[in-house]
């Protein structure tokens, strides 16, 4: 049975950290690229990040660079998104997704998703 599960969510205050992390069942890392999508209440879902299978291209929304930071352990099948200097805009429920590549990816075309965890920025 394929499964995203993610972890690490939580409340923060503005200007800190969060580290989301991601299990992958089976080889989903091998065939498939992992990312993450987010959906705020009252606004559409919107693609954050994506690590492409195999030499690891990594990719972010406009709205994230250069404070959010994705990774991947092979060996632990984990994907993780490191989270700084969070604004409390960043709040939603975040979603680990599966793609046959990161293009399909950010076209909203994936295959796989987790249950979701959420994020709250405030103070």
């Amino acid at each position: 049975q394929v499964q995203l599960v993610e972890s690490g969510g939580g409340l923060v205050e503005p200007g800190g950290s969060l580290r989301l992390s991601c299990v992958a069942s089976g080889r989903l890392l091998d065939y498939y690229a992992i990312g993450w999508f987010r959906q705020a209440p009252g606004k559409e879902r919107e693609g954050v990040s994506c690590i492409s299978k195999g030499d690891g291209r990594t990719s972010y929304a406009d709205s994230v660079k250069g404070r959010f930071t994705i990774s991947r352990d092979n060996v632990k099948k984990t994907v993780y998104l490191q989270m700084d200097s969070l604004k409390p805009e960043d709040t939603a429920v975040y979603y680990c997704v599966a793609a046959v590549g990161c293009e399909r990816l950010w076209r909203d075309a994936n295959d796989y998703w987790g249950q979701g965890t959420q994020v709250t920025v405030s103070s």
